[in-house]
């Protein structure tokens, strides 16, 4: 496996790859990234994952400076699974002047998550992109966990005309149903006890869905009171259009119902997709 830290080294690395397949992370790798991996690996001849926290996806109060940092655990980790390329940036390698063009993006990026982390999914899209015409991949593979976050990469790559397949892995989650995070770290003891209700909270609200409740903004309340009666911080609970991430309408068939909410200072979110 080789470990590659510079943008020129990377691109002379790949530059006879037919295939390249990527997994771009922020690192503090666990099972769920790991399967992102083998996803990839089975969609192409190389596999490139990318380690970097990225600062234009932080708000002035958010962890950026607290955020896990595993980089050598991460590549033991990768090299044991038969990664082929890991690349490593540092901030002045991705970012050697300041970062002032941006990714403009649609209403969506600005809603549910982006209106609590304002900014952040420019952030996102801005570096996925950067990193895109880096890698210059076939394929890219990010985990269903942040369902909008993949849709937004979906669409900027379908409305750029960017050759890349993107592909969603399915959520990886703890015995008890907790969605694998790196920020699950930051959970107390009593926390993380608490912390697999809002999966059952959302299936819940799948089952009265799929049992026949269509009373979106009731459901949505209800399930935000119910965790917030239990010390939840609730930024929301939404359900969507899978395909769209609008409200549904009659004819909508695939749905998503997803929700952000803290417990403590840990804030973690969640989704479910599902037909009706």
């Amino acid at each position: 496996m080789d470990i590659i830290s510079t943008i020129p080294e990377l691109r002379a690395r790949l530059a006879q790859e037919a295939r390249i397949a990527f997994v771009p992370t922020m690192g503090n790798l666990h099972a769920g990234h790991i399967s992102l991996v083998n996803l990839a690996q089975q969609r192409g001849n190389c596999v490139v994952s990318s380690i970097f926290v990225n600062p234009l996806q932080f708000a002035p109060n958010e962890d950026l400076a607290s955020y896990p940092r595993t980089l050598q655990a991460d590549c033991e980790k990768l090299q044991e699974i038969g990664c082929d390329v890991v690349f490593t940036p540092d901030e002045t390698a991705l970012y050697p002047q300041p970062q002032d063009v941006l990714i403009a993006l649609p209403e969506i990026a600005d809603q549910l998550s982006g209106a609590v982390r304002l900014g952040h999914f420019h952030g996102v899209a801005t570096v996925v992109l950067k990193l895109f015409n880096i890698v210059r991949p076939q394929v890219a593979v990010f985990g269903q966990k942040d369902f909008q976050q993949w849709h937004i990469i979906r669409h900027m790559v379908e409305q750029l005309a960017l050759p890349i397949e993107i592909l969603k892995g399915e959520t990886v989650r703890e015995q008890d149903g907790l969605a694998m995070s790196s920020r699950n770290s930051y959970l107390k003891p009593a926390e993380r006890m608490e912390a697999p209700r809002l999966y059952k909270a959302l299936q819940q609200v799948v089952q009265a869905v799929q049992g026949g409740r269509h009373d979106f903004a009731a459901m949505e309340a209800q399930t935000t009171q119910t965790l917030t009666q239990l010390g939840w911080q609730v930024d929301y609970v939404a359900v969507r259009s899978a395909n769209t991430l609008q409200t549904p309408r009659d004819h909508d068939r695939d749905l998503v119902v997803l929700s952000s909410a803290k417990l403590g200072k840990t804030r973690l979110i969640d989704n479910i997709v599902f037909a009706v």
